[in-house]
């Protein structure tokens, strides 16, 4: 069973490693080739692609003009570590031991638009490029269409390895339209997490995006593969609803904002 999930914006590349642990990304030929058209951009492209503000679009600018492999822990970052946003505030892999980190290895991947896929322990530069991005490169008018079958075929062949060749969807909707789910043979199964507000049961970002990463975590502590133990999830309040719940799609709610 393998859970995937999306990247983050926000970034830290400053504070203390959990792991010294590393691995290299496995598109980072396809990287570089992104990287090489994403140089040719000034700064006032950058904030027009990505709808930056001037002083982003240059820190980004900047980012892309020092990307250089190789990777190494002088100058980038585990991807687990690297990432900060609400998801990776509910993984919050900066407590995980060593056994933690073996399994995330093993059966988390995060998806991205520059590096396609990675491992929990591949190093990363700094950088911006959502998989949403009307980025015009070599392979078409996105990077839907540079990464194509890419990533499809490798989720594939990992699942393949696996006793439950499950896919577990922890990702936002923009990143998983890249795997292209409909032309995968193996399960998918997609958590949905919902909170009480204002007399009814709805997805709210902000929590959903932390549940996410609260899920990730117990998959990973309680080294779980298979569907039937995801049920069991109860951080933070929430619990597995049966009677909304499919054989794909898990429910899971919480009652805490009706106070």
């Amino acid at each position: 069973m393998i859970t995937v999930i999306s990247p983050a914006k926000s970034l830290d590349f400053e504070g203390p490693l959990a792991t010294k642990q590393k691995s290299q990304p496995q598109f980072l030929a396809q990287s570089e080739q992104l990287i090489k058209q994403l140089k040719k951009l000034a700064p006032q492209d950058i904030a027009s692609l990505m709808k930056l503000s001037d002083k982003l679009a240059v820190l980004n600018f900047d980012r892309f003009q020092d990307f250089s492999p190789p990777f190494t822990l002088d100058n980038a970052r585990q991807a687990i570590l690297a990432f900060k946003g609400d998801v990776y505030q509910g993984l919050d892999a900066n407590t995980f031991n060593a056994g933690d980190f073996k399994y995330a290895q093993k059966h988390l991947r995060i998806l991205s638009g520059l590096y396609g896929v990675l491992r929990p322990l591949d190093l990363i530069q700094a950088y911006r490029l959502e998989m949403g991005t009307k980025f015009e490169n070599n392979a078409g008018k996105n990077l839907y269409a540079f990464w194509d079958n890419q990533l499809n075929q490798f989720i594939q062949k990992e699942l393949s390895k696996h006793q439950q060749p499950i896919l577990v969807n922890l990702a936002s909707n923009e990143y998983f339209k890249a795997v292209k789910s409909k032309e995968l043979t193996q399960r998918i199964i997609t958590p949905t997490f919902k909170d009480y507000k204002n007399g009814q049961f709805k997805m709210i970002s902000f929590f959903a995006k932390r549940a996410r990463g609260l899920m990730s975590r117990f998959i990973i502590q309680n080294q779980l593969d298979t569907p039937a133990a995801l049920k069991d999830f109860n951080l933070d309040g929430y619990y597995f609803d049966k009677k909304t719940s499919t054989e794909n799609e898990l429910i899971f709610l919480r009652d805490e904002l009706k106070k």
